[in-house]
């Protein structure tokens, strides 16, 4: 159980990390984004005590207070899992193309044609990223049964407005 929240948690941070990478004022990495980005997870992850047991920690806010047998949180960790490596490499890719077009827009030999390739790249992997996330959503929520899937509906309809704060 306390694996799984680890590898949730570990997930979800780096999917969410790639906005606030390029928006921060550090020195970049030369091989991807830094692990963490930030203190704590990433806005909107469950990080801390939660309702729902020890297994509700690091989960995705709809999952918060369901209380999820053994084979689902297995289930829950497979689909995560098998996700991490795709999502790594569309994070990897986002966020080199970010730092070259950073660095061709500072630099005096700028050219627009590259940089708005590097741009289209950047948008395409953090793209591809949203629709892993999205696949990843669905995936979990093929999980639950209709009772929890009523209560992680309740749970969403709890917090309207956008998922992410601005």
């Amino acid at each position: 159980m306390k694996y799984l929240s680890i590898a949730v948690s570990l997930l979800l941070l780096s999917a969410a990390s790639m906005p606030l990478v390029a928006m921060a004022q550090q020195a970049p990495a030369h091989d991807g984004p830094p692990p963490r980005a930030q203190e704590g997870g990433p806005p909107g992850w469950g990080h801390g005590p939660a309702p729902g047991g020890p297994g509700a920690q690091g989960l995705p806010p709809f999952l918060r207070g369901i209380a999820l047998s053994e084979a689902q949180q297995d289930k829950v960790f497979a689909a995560t899992y098998a996700q991490a490596p795709l999502l790594r490499e569309q994070q990897k890719i986002a966020y080199k193309a970010d730092e070259q077009l950073h660095a061709l827009a500072a630099s005096s030999a700028y050219d627009d044609a590259k940089a708005s390739a590097l741009a289209n790249t950047a948008a395409q992997a953090m793209a591809q990223i949203r629709w892993l996330q999205a696949r990843l959503e669905q995936q979990l929520l093929a999980v639950l049964t209709p009772e929890q899937r009523k209560q992680a509906e309740q749970e969403r309809d709890s917090h309207p407005g956008p998922r992410r704060p601005q």
